[in-house]
């Protein structure tokens, strides 16, 4: 990973992080943990999965198992989903001609946009209710649709 990630510290500063796999053996045991083994000592350690982040205020490492590390990618692809799925703090009005797959009605029930095709003037959409049905409507191009919620572009 490389610092255009957009991971900041809390003064908003970009913080590059280093992702290795390698073995790691920790340079002291902890209070009542195991010993560290010796190289020489006994089976070679499991790999490791290295996470470095080097914020300006200082450098964090840290190495996980690889199933951690996939029990990590789960949890921030849940944290993703549910940050980009999370309700606008307030509607936001398109005209029918910008309405892409994914946009969510403002309204008393969910529908979402299946698809936008535009036809001259005319956008015909495809919506599917939350209870799973399917209609299209046709709308002048610059028609205002209230969106209660809007995925970002490219998804």
């Amino acid at each position: 990973m490389s610092s255009g990630t957009g991971i900041t510290d809390a003064d908003g500063r970009p913080v590059p992080i280093t992702v290795t796999v390698d073995e790691h053996m920790p340079a002291t045991a902890t209070v009542g943990g195991p010993a560290p083994i010796a190289p020489d000592a006994g089976p070679a350690p499991a790999p490791r999965i290295g996470i470095r982040l080097t914020p300006p205020a200082g450098e964090l490492v840290w190495s996980c198992t690889p199933e951690a590390a996939r029990e990590l990618a789960a949890a921030l692809l849940r944290a993703a989903e549910e940050a980009e799925n999370a309700p606008a703090v307030r509607p936001v009005t398109v005209e029918a001609g910008e309405l892409r797959r994914g946009d969510v009605r403002d309204g008393d029930r969910a529908m979402t946009v299946e698809s936008a095709r535009t036809d001259g003037s005319t956008v015909h959409v495809t919506w599917k209710s939350g209870a799973g049905r399917s209609w299209t409507q046709a709308y002048a191009a610059d028609t205002a649709i209230t969106l209660k919620r809007r995925l970002p572009e490219g998804r």
